[in-house]
């Protein structure tokens, strides 16, 4: 652990949710890099006149606010001692971050805003041959989000080697990009609206959601009801603290069970609402079409009846002359 317990005072709520200048995280200063860089391209946009949305820019915005808060506040010097603190960080990262960045179509904004010429035309031919990779088309498949989550929840917390590697020289901050980008690269099949080399069906979508919530609340279950510690590295808090081990392994399978589903119950809801509004948009669409069709073979049937009276008429007046 890089983390020294003796100098921080006990975890109150006051402490946590402090701004700790020493001991940020890498994340804080990715988080600024992050939000100035999208907002030069949103203001080069607007400048030449073009639209860009204001609440994709609130979006990113906001995504970026909270990564830069998980990495300074009180919160990421304990997560090197308690547990719940580490999976508060980690869900905030993985289910939290990641779908507000990626509302944000900070890859449309990249296409829009860089430049045609110089350096942006080549920037530009390497991100077109990068999102068209096999690599790109591979790293985005639903069951890669499934085995992220398996393996950053249950692989990485069941076996303890989450204490080997947050024992490691910067090992919590390698932790902490892990989870950054394991929740990006699962999220964005499910948020993005930008052009992707594979479009999942919402059907996959559904099962990926349905799945991912059965992840963690497995996580949660193990952590709430497992009656021994499980983190070697996590299981010595400093006396001082008053703090019980096993009721802060309890507040990181409630946090499981609560925190980390409610994005993902937000995902379902919208990934149900766009799958119906885009039936009724196909339905919409064909219905003229069926309409038209119906109209033809109703015109065809009354055909078939004239003929056929014509037909009756015809021998009724030849046996009548």
């Amino acid at each position: 652990m890089t983390g020294n317990a003796t100098i921080l005072p006990p975890p109150t709520p006051e402490n946590l949710a402090a701004f700790w200048p020493v001991g940020v995280s890498v994340v804080a200063p990715i988080a600024v890099v992050l939000a100035v860089l999208y907002l030069l391209g949103a203001v080069a946009l607007w400048r030449r006149g073009r639209r860009w949305s204001v609440l994709r820019t609130i979006s990113f915005l906001l995504g970026c606010g909270i990564l830069f808060l998980t990495g300074s506040l009180g919160l990421n010097q304990y997560a090197e001692w308690l547990v719940g603190a580490l999976v508060f960080q980690q869900i905030t990262l993985m289910t939290v971050v990641p779908p507000l960045l990626i509302v944000g179509s900070p890859g449309r904004l990249i296409l829009r805003a860089t430049p045609h010429r110089g350096i942006g035309r080549v920037a530009l031919r390497v991100a077109h041959g990068g999102l068209r990779s096999r690599v790109a088309s591979a790293v985005l498949h639903p069951a890669v989000a499934i085995m992220v989550a398996a393996a950053l929840y249950l692989g990485l917390y069941l076996t303890d080697l989450v204490s080997v590697a947050i024992a490691l020289p910067a090992g919590h901050e390698l932790l902490l990009m892990t989870f950054l980008v394991g929740g990006i690269v699962a999220a964005v099949p499910l948020w993005s609206s930008d052009p992707l080399p594979r479009a999942p069906s919402y059907a996959a979508r559904l099962a990926d959601v349905g799945i991912e919530l059965q992840i963690h609340a497995i996580f949660g279950l193990v952590l709430l009801r497992t009656p021994s510690l499980l983190f070697s590295a996590l299981s010595s808090p400093p006396p001082s603290w008053s703090v019980d081990p096993l009721f802060d392994q309890a507040v990181a399978g409630t946090l499981a069970w609560t925190y980390a589903e409610l994005p993902l119950f937000v995902i379902l809801i919208v990934t149900l609402a766009r799958w119906g509004s885009r039936d009724a948009k196909l339905a919409a669409r064909h219905q003229p079409r069926h309409e038209a069709d119906l109209e033809e073979y109703n015109a065809y049937l009354a055909s078939l009846e004239g003929r056929g009276s014509s037909s009756a008429g015809d021998e009724q007046g030849q046996r009548g002359g």
